[in-house]
């Protein structure tokens, strides 16, 4: 069941990135995600993790949609505005999440959301450095990810 449902994400996800709703996209894109989810499944297992729970999974889906659509909005109104009044930076955010599996998951959603991206995590792997498209306030941006996807990571595969 659970391995039914995360393949399906990885398919609405393919459907997604490539803009082709076609049914052969759909059929590569259950391929792709259940080649995925083998390839991934050692690392499950091997290291101690559990199969997470569907109900934090989905949130976890359900939090990154919502940023997503409000980040591209935001995005959307700031480039569209005729003064773009923008302080891009680059910010340290320190990581709680603590796994490969995590930061790895961590960074790809950061980069995801339109306006930030992961650049680089320190070799310690305490600390994530983000560039924003506004870092006008990086404390209330390190907040936004440490309530939000962090936590939530933290949620489904803890």
């Amino acid at each position: 069941m659970i391995f039914f449902l995360f393949n399906l994400l990885l398919a609405i996800a393919w459907l997604t990135v490539t803009g082709s709703a076609s049914l052969h996209n759909l059929v590569l894109g259950v391929l792709l995600g259940a080649l995925a989810l083998v390839i991934i499944r050692e690392s499950f297992r091997g290291k101690g993790y559990h199969i997470p729970r569907v109900r934090p999974v989905l949130s976890l889906a359900a939090l990154f949609l919502k940023e997503l659509s409000l980040s591209a909005w935001r995005v959307t109104v700031t480039v569209l505005s005729p003064d773009m009044k923008l302080k891009p930076g680059i910010f340290a955010f320190p990581l709680t999440v603590t796994s490969d599996f995590e930061i790895t998951l961590l960074a790809n959603l950061i980069t995801l959301t339109p306006g930030t991206l992961s650049v680089d995590v320190s070799a310690d792997r305490r600390t994530l450095y983000v560039h924003a498209l506004d870092c006008s306030d990086p404390e209330a941006t390190k907040r936004d990810i440490a309530n939000g996807f962090e936590r939530k990571i933290m949620e489904a595969f803890r």
